[in-house]
């Protein structure tokens, strides 16, 4: 399916291990659980990654959509 809107692409990335950058540089991966319409999100088995070097395993984590640069699906 080719996603139409924004939201498409994020439903699409449900359930899937996802590569999101934010505006502070930090680079997070993990399974993408729940997005809302601001695109705050959650993962699981979410990994702190620096030059593609896993620097801390966090779990679940919640993270602001305004934060977020890039969402990308792993």
């Amino acid at each position: 399916m080719d996603p139409t809107r924004p939201i498409d692409a994020l439903n699409n990335a449900r359930n899937k291990k996802v590569i999101v950058e934010l505006k502070n540089g930090r680079t997070y991966v993990g399974v993408l659980r729940a997005f809302d319409i601001h695109i705050n999100c959650v993962l699981e088995n979410a990994e702190e990654r620096e030059k593609g070097e896993v620097t801390r395993k966090m779990g679940v984590i919640f993270i602001r959509g305004d934060t977020i640069t890039i969402l990308t699906t792993e």
